[in-house]
């Protein structure tokens, strides 16, 4: 046979086989592709759906909600001494049983008392704890420009002011509970009123930010500066914060379409402000005295979680406990897989129970 003849009849078939397995790899690829469109078609839809979700818990209104989960919850306003309104909200056991302490509840940065923060409200008042919350300055319901925090120690203010308002505040123990800022917060309340609390839950409180959030240097300096003409200018270059704190997709969706949550960039004077009141705090956690129960994420990339194990160490607190949660992340409450929610859920409830007396049966 002719060699080149045989060279020839090699290569048609070599190249035939190269095209069957081209074509066999766009068929995979185009089947992939269609695959691909089926997933991004279902995550529309369910983007859709939660987007028309009234509340995070679903379509159930809410006071049908409160009354299947067994407690009574509503809302209101307090004016503080500098003339602000604020909304409140309280979640109670129902009728005719008395809550056992008081739980004085703070939020987080960009966030609000009116969705997934519930959940943690409702389940402490499931268990037997009146609990009461409200949207501090710039964000949720209350008055004050988005996002915007020119003074935390104000804010602190506000809280204690509302909280000590309370009738149920002079007749049971109470906690405090904050989250990320709100457990900051809470610190600064305590450092105002050291002795008007039994304890504090404090859930990733931001005694210092991460570095993986926290502006690199020398950004903090310029930002300084900048915020003394431009304060609520919201230009800071940093990460949407949901994204580094919910671990599990669903609950990311969930979490973003809350139709209150500030989605835009920090504005310099919170930013300037939230540094230095977290620096503020990293150097005086001696002055922390009340009993407190501090948890956090060893995965945690907006708060630090070394600053909580500084916490435990330095404070002057007799009575102190500290959990560090490993793998987890800054959401602890919400965003981790339903176990691990339990989990922390029921550490805080034990720590609670054990500091509170059982409630008086008239």
């Amino acid at each position: 046979m002719d060699q080149s003849k045989t060279s020839v009849e090699f290569f048609k078939k070599k190249k035939k086989g190269k095209e069957r397995l081209t074509l066999l790899k766009a068929t995979n690829i185009a089947l992939g592709n269609f695959a691909s469109e089926r997933k991004e078609s279902r995550m529309e839809e369910e983007q859709k759906l939660v987007k028309s979700y009234p509340h995070y818990w679903g379509f159930t209104p809410e006071q049908d909600y409160y009354a299947q989960q067994g407690i009574k919850g509503s809302s209101s306003h307090f004016t503080t001494a500098r003339g602000l309104t604020l909304f409140t909200r309280c979640w109670l056991p129902l009728p005719p049983t008395p809550p056992r302490a008081l739980i004085l509840m703070v939020h987080g940065y960009g966030n609000d008392i009116s969705w997934t923060f519930q959940a943690t409200a409702i389940f402490l008042a499931q268990s037997g704890f009146a609990c009461f919350a409200l949207d501090l300055m710039g964000h949720g319901h209350s008055e004050g420009l988005k996002a915007f925090v020119p003074t935390v120690d104000l804010v602190a203010r506000d809280c204690l002011s509302f909280f000590t308002s309370l009738p149920l505040f002079q007749t049971l123990p109470s906690f405090l509970y904050g989250e990320s800022m709100g457990a900051a917060i809470c610190l600064l309340i305590h450092f105002l009123n050291p002795h008007a609390f039994h304890g504090a839950v404090l859930v990733a409180p931001m005694c210092k930010i991460s570095h993986s959030v926290r502006p690199k240097c020398p950004i903090p300096q310029i930002l300084t500066f900048l915020a003394r003409f431009f304060p609520t200018l919201p230009i800071v270059p940093t990460p949407d914060l949901l994204y580094k704190s919910v671990k599990v997709d669903h609950k990311k969706l969930i979490a973003d379409m809350n139709p209150l949550r500030y989605r835009g960039k920090p504005r310099l004077g919170t930013v300037v402000e939230l540094l230095r009141v977290t620096d503020f705090l990293s150097h005086n956690l001696c002055r922390v005295s009340l009993p407190f129960l501090v948890l956090h994420g060893s995965a945690d990339l907006v708060t630090d979680p070394n600053v909580s194990r500084d916490l435990y160490r330095e404070a002057s607190s007799q009575d102190k406990t500290i959990k560090v949660y490993d793998g987890m992340m800054h959401s602890l409450l919400f965003g981790e897989t339903d176990h691990n929610v339990h989990i922390v859920r029921n550490d805080i409830l034990s720590w609670l129970l054990s500091r509170s007396a059982p409630p008086a049966q008239s």
